[in-house]
């Protein structure tokens, strides 16, 4: 994780005035580094609650795939704004043979508190993925899940996904 996270914030660093230019060439970084190490569909399935069961194959992969665009998109813009700031990674603490870890990391904020940001982990064919993240203690799964829900219940998965669509086609 630390690794990633220090390549990452290397090439921000080094492209940080084209980066801040070009969000299609932000979006292909965050794509290419951080993508791989997350576990949308566990995700998507977390974050839909008891509609991934009654939405079909279709509505699940359209979900899967407009939840990662608007995860690239906000993981992205924080991006840019915290790739200067400090991190501190903590001890991992699990047995040697856990397939459930969190991963608890602070970043630093100039002038006030530091913000804990944890990352829910599990094993996913033979690597560690992610499949949550909690930012000062609010769960960003959670958090969609409670504002999908909601959309679900007033206008039905696929106006979900149309609004999910909409959002991500905008710059």
């Amino acid at each position: 994780m630390k690794r990633t996270a220090d390549q990452v914030t290397a090439r921000v660093k080094n492209e940080r005035a084209v980066l801040r230019k070009d969000s299609v060439r932000l979006h292909q970084l965050v794509d290419e580094l951080i993508i791989p190490h997350f576990d949308f569909a566990r995700m998507s399935q977390w974050v839909l609650g008891k509609h991934w069961r009654s939405a079909d194959a279709t509505q699940r992969s359209r979900f899967v795939e407009e939840f990662r665009k608007l995860l690239v998109k906000t993981y992205a813009t924080a991006l840019l704004e915290y790739a200067d700031r400090e991190t501190r990674y903590f001890p991992v603490r699990a047995e040697s043979n856990a397939t459930l870890v969190t991963v608890r990391t602070e970043i630093e904020q100039p002038g006030s508190a530091v913000v804990p940001i944890h990352y829910r982990m599990h094993v996913k064919d033979n690597a560690w993925k992610v499949f949550d993240v909690s930012v000062d203690g609010v769960s960003l799964v959670a958090t969609y899940r409670a504002s999908f829900a909601s959309e679900i219940r007033k206008s039905g998965i696929d106006s979900l996904i149309k609004s999910l669509e909409t959002k991500n086609e905008k710059k």
